[in-house]
């Protein structure tokens, strides 16, 4: 590779996310404090992704203790620690080859580990029948759907595969999809029904792209991210029956599924609904399902561990699941001892249970009063509006920009809320995701704000943010400003 004449085409075509762009900035200008340039902020706070632990959210004690006895077994003749946590840690250590979390494991994960999720979705889905050798360990649920595409992806043209992705969608997903030389078929979520999926959108979506692909999947985030819709019994059950109806793959992410805060609103697993329709459906869906250690209440990112099940797939396609996974060797061991304990947390009457029972009830309370906190605040501002989130760890504001901006960003060649998101990280050091997307032409501009921060955080988010908006707005009137402006100045 002496140029880049010689570099794989297909990564060539890669189109770099606006976000990636902006991660390059946030570290610039933290360098430039560390080197002693003076600025109005001391710090950079970076709350454009999912990271709980980055923004300052404390990681739970049970998980730290026993992994940290699993990474130092001397430590399971320490008293001082829960007697729960060092049982735990000595019942793991037993099913690690060698006894030691330094050794391999299966390429699709521990015997062991599989076994727990599968009880856990059993549990979840009040008794639905799930087996560990559907379930699948992987480097994050990302890996695990990165499998799945490529198992999906062939042709080119109007024959190369085609996947039908929600607008929004994870800003990573487009370059996910994008990797793995599968078409994106845009369907748009429903902002004035609180981002809800419609479905004669998605018939339109299908209809609009056959003959320019071959769509075979559709993937749904449930909870949303970043939008924090959360879908009820019948949507689900709706979408079931059109992928059944036009023989498309589900492919449904369901990470946040343990931050459900709306009112009256609760997590359904797409399982549990597809499996209450009668064997039409629960015996020819095919479906794969996602969670991670990034959930909500792990926030566990930096670990490295997902899994994904696997429902009505073919035994000689699962063959070639675990066959892909190989390429990885394993997921972290020490991540897959977390995925256990994530969905086998302490018991009552265990000696762990109260404290751990308290850290995820303080973590949630967290999410759903800074969800609350922030869309009001949000809406307050001129210039900007945001549906309220049910669920999920982001909220995403829609940005009614004055022209001035807007030409201005056609003049440097970015999108409107891409240089709204660089002006805001140099003047205030706040870092908040850029709404658009990879190839879309909306002419609507968002911002992505994770609201899994502490709370003392996100207010300084608040006030930072607000005194660059109003500036802005000053320098660049807003038409509709009213008395918003004056409003949240009072505020400040």
């Amino acid at each position: 590779m002496s140029s880049l004449q010689h570099v794989n085409p297909t990564v060539k075509g890669i189109i770099e996310s606006a976000h990636s762009g902006l991660q390059s900035l946030a570290a610039h200008v933290t360098q430039e404090i560390a080197q002693g340039m003076q600025k109005p902020f001391t710090e950079v706070i970076d709350i454009s992704s999912g990271d709980p632990h980055n923004a300052g959210m404390k990681p739970i004690s049970f998980v730290r203790q026993v992994l940290a006895v699993c990474l130092h077994p001397e430590l399971l003749g320490n008293t001082t620690l829960p007697l729960d946590v060092r049982l735990r840690a000595q019942r793991l250590l037993e099913v690690c080859d060698g006894g030691s979390v330094g050794s391999y494991t299966d390429s699709s994960g521990m015997p062991h580990v599989r076994q727990s999720i599968a009880e856990f979705i059993m549990r979840r889905d009040v008794g639905v029948h799930s087996h560990a050798k559907d379930v699948f360990i992987s480097s994050g649920s990302e890996r695990g759907l990165m499998v799945i595409l490529k198992l999906l992806a062939s042709g080119e043209g109007d024959t190369q595969t085609g996947v039908l992705t929600p607008r929004p969608c994870p800003h990573t997903l487009p370059t996910l999809l994008d990797d793995a030389g599968v078409a994106l078929v845009p369907y748009q979520l429903m902002e004035d029904r609180g981002w809800a999926v419609d479905l004669s959108e998605l018939h339109r979506a299908l209809k609009c792209d056959r003959g320019g692909c071959n769509p075979r999947a559709i993937y749904i985030s449930n909870p949303g991210t970043p939008t924090g819709h959360v879908q009820d019994w019948k949507s689900i059950e709706e979408v079931i029956r059109f992928a059944a109806a036009e023989r498309l793959l589900l492919l449904v992410d369901e990470v946040y599924q343990d931050s459900v805060y709306g009112q009256g609103k609760e997590f359904i697993s797409f399982k549990r609904v597809l499996f209450e329709m009668g064997k039409e459906y629960s015996g020819t869906v095919q479906m794969v399902s996602l969670h991670s250690l990034s959930s909500a209440c792990m926030g566990e990112c930096g670990l490295r561990a997902g899994y994904m099940e696997l429902v009505n797939m073919d035994p000689e396609v699962t063959h070639f699941v675990d066959t892909m996974l190989c390429t990885d060797i394993s997921s972290p061991v020490t991540g897959q001892i977390a995925l256990d304990l994530m969905v086998n947390p302490p018991r009552p009457g265990d000696p762990s249970y109260d404290t751990y029972t308290q850290e995820i009830l303080l973590i949630q309370a967290t999410l759903s009063q800074n969800a609350q906190r922030a869309h009001e605040f949000l809406n307050d501002l001129p210039g900007m509006s945001s549906q309220p989130a049910k669920g999920g760890i982001y909220l995403y504001p829609r940005l009614h920009l004055p022209s001035e901006i807007i030409e201005k960003a056609k003049k440097l060649e970015v999108e409107a809320c891409v240089l709204y998101c660089q002006m805001l990280l140099k003047e205030e050091g706040v870092f908040l995701g850029a709404g658009c997307q990879n190839g879309e032409t909306t002419g609507n501009h968002y911002l992505r704000l994770c609201i899994l921060v502490p709370a003392d955080t996100l207010e300084e988010v608040l006030t930072r943010l607000a005194s660059f908006h109003l500036r802005l707005m000053d320098t660049c009137p807003y038409p509709d400003r009213g008395v918003k402006g004056r409003d949240i100045r009072d505020t400040l």
